[in-house]
């Protein structure tokens, strides 16, 4: 709503107030050692708020992108500067000479997602359509899908994918309905994971990131479930209990903790 209100008032700058002194390169709960980012684009805001970022609601981001509001995310509780969230042309241009902008923004994560797997779907034309129809039909959400290789002797596959944990029954109740009209074998429900996400608009020109994201994930000892990328973000499912290393582990390999813990909580939740 203010984000809508200063595009309507053409204002310069929406500023929305929190109990953090911006946006960090992590949870500061999780990562003591979290880094204020000064600066950060839109496009990489909405992957953070998509991916599980607790500072701005998605939708504000999508406001402020479409009508060009810059929005500084600052702390009620201080004066300190915030976080400016820009185009990305003008992060550009308040680039220093000897300034790089940092490959990697941060990692976000995301504890409130469930995981179906459909097993021993019938590897037919037109069955994962049927499939995601009725979870459309039901208005679930979808985030991350996988679909095993076919087994050969027996024709079938299985796909997995994640959604709301909030609207775990109600798909499984959906596909239960229409078990024997798809022929699939049986329904996986498991609650207990969480989504770690990657987020920079640098990896775009820097390859290996994707490499050196799971190296460090499975250094820490953490097995990932299930893969999702986009241009500017790596997102993998781990279990619930591995969240906390798996992001501290991210965080360390792409050098971003502070060198002088910077990262305050206020009070309240941190969104």
């Amino acid at each position: 709503t203010a984000v809508a209100l200063a595009a309507a008032l053409d204002a310069d700058v929406c500023e929305i107030y929190t109990d953090v002194d911006g946006v960090f390169t992590a949870d500061p709960r999780i990562v003591p050692a979290a880094r204020r980012v000064p600066l950060i684009s839109y496009e990489e805001m909405l992957e953070m708020a998509a991916s599980g970022a607790k500072i701005l609601h998605l939708r504000c981001v999508e406001y402020a992108r479409r009508y060009n509001i810059p929005i500084h995310v600052r702390s009620s509780f201080s004066q300190r500067e915030g976080t400016w969230v820009v185009d990305s042309t003008k992060i550009e241009a308040r680039k220093d000479g000897d300034m790089e902008q940092a490959i990697i923004s941060g990692v976000a994560h995301d504890r409130s997602e469930a995981k179906v797997t459909v097993v021993g779907v019938p590897d037919k034309v037109g069955e994962a359509a049927s499939i995601f129809t009725v979870l459309s039909e039901t208005e679930i959400n979808i985030d991350m899908i996988v679909q095993n290789v076919s087994a050969a002797s027996t024709g079938r596959t299985d796909i997995s994918f994640t959604l709301p944990a909030t609207d775990g029954q109600r798909a499984l109740t959906a596909l239960n309905k229409v078990k024997d009209q798809i022929g699939f074998e049986s329904l996986r429900y498991d609650d207990r994971i969480g989504k770690v996400s990657l987020i920079g608009a640098g990896m775009r020109s820097h390859p290996g990131v994707t490499a050196k994201f799971f190296s460090a994930i499975a250094d820490a000892g953490v097995n990932i479930e299930m893969i999702s990328t986009s241009e500017i973000r790596i997102s993998v499912v781990v279990a619930q209990d591995d969240i906390d290393t798996a992001v501290a582990a991210a965080h360390h390999a792409f050098d971003l903790d502070a060198e002088q813990v910077e990262a305050v909580v206020y009070g309240g939740t941190g969104r």
